[in-house]
């Protein structure tokens, strides 16, 4: 008779594996969002370049030692430009990811503590704004001003806060079976209180999870609105409006124009979600035991 050989000991290499793998990967996220800070807080203000200057003797001339990116068709050098092109969209990403989870958190907040007609009502409103799709709606916000930084930060938030709500007053619904809240309640504690003392703090993980993973959706957004030219003005150096410009060159052969900001939106994008997913698994153990198998 033989004997089937021990399964634990491969078990245990395979998560030992998937450790290891999930270490790198967080390494290397967070050397990429340091760099990334890094470059758009200290290159704009110790370069003392002019990134508008234009030079048509240099037009697309293709990547090399002087120009590492190359340049575009007027001649500017493309890595200084998508470093602040970068440094545009990253801000609008974190000022629209930090207003619509402030949205958020207090929509389903407010939903989950209350209940009733008023959890009933907000999440039909949540229902409805979802029916319409993101980019359509972002379109029909920012036609209402003129092209700007702030109606962009407007339009991202006011159609990226649904989520949020949604895994907040999820996340409050479960709190509220804790024998903890009944014994609040029970005391006297008004629900107010009740969820500003110990429902919102519990949820504040998770809304800061939403509002780290909203950061690249919301600078994918702010491109695609730039590059249909509903966005931040022609002038300034998004990573949209960057990739919209070099839509000729593209044509004509000349590629560099187009890879290196598509990448610039990419990299940061592959970074934050590295570094969330391990900020989600830290917050959450029974999701980690499970990657862990």
């Amino acid at each position: 008779m033989t004997c089937e050989p021990a399964a634990g000991p491969a078990w245990r290499s395979y998560g030992t594996s998937r450790r290891s793998t999930r270490t790198v990967r967080v390494r290397v996220s967070v050397a990429l969002v340091g760099g990334i800070v890094l470059a758009v807080l200290l290159v704009p203000p110790l370069v003392q370049l002019d990134q508008q200057a234009v030079d048509l003797g240099a037009k697309l001339l293709p990547p090399s030692w002087s120009h590492p990116f190359g340049t575009d068709d007027l001649g500017r050098d493309l890595l200084l430009r998508c470093i602040y092109g970068l440094r545009v969209s990253l801000l609008v990403g974190v000022a629209a990811a930090l207003t619509a989870t402030v949205i958020g958190t207090a929509v389903g907040a407010t939903a989950g503590a209350l209940g009733g007609w008023v959890d009933r009502g907000l999440m039909r409103v949540v229902d409805t704004v979802a029916s319409v799709p993101h980019l359509l709606l972002g379109i029909f916000i920012v036609a209402m001003f003129r092209p700007g930084l702030w109606p962009v930060v407007v339009s991202v938030a006011l159609t990226h806060w649904l989520s949020t709500a949604r895994i907040v007053r999820a996340e409050v619904l479960s709190l509220r079976s804790h024998p903890y809240i009944d014994a609040a309640v029970s005391g006297g504690a008004s629900r107010w209180r009740v969820a500003v003392r110990h429902l919102l703090p519990a949820v504040l993980p998770q809304a800061a999870l939403a509002a780290a993973l909203m950061v690249p959706h919301a600078m994918w957004h702010e491109s695609a609105l730039s590059f249909l030219g509903l966005g931040l003005p022609t002038h300034m150096a998004s990573l949209g409006n960057l990739i919209q410009d070099a839509r000729g060159s593209l044509l004509a052969g000349q590629w560099w124009p187009t890879l290196f900001p598509g990448l610039f939106i990419i990299v940061p994008t592959l970074a934050i979600a590295g570094l969330a997913g391990a900020w989600r698994e830290r917050i959450n153990p029974r999701r980690r035991s499970e990657l862990m198998l």
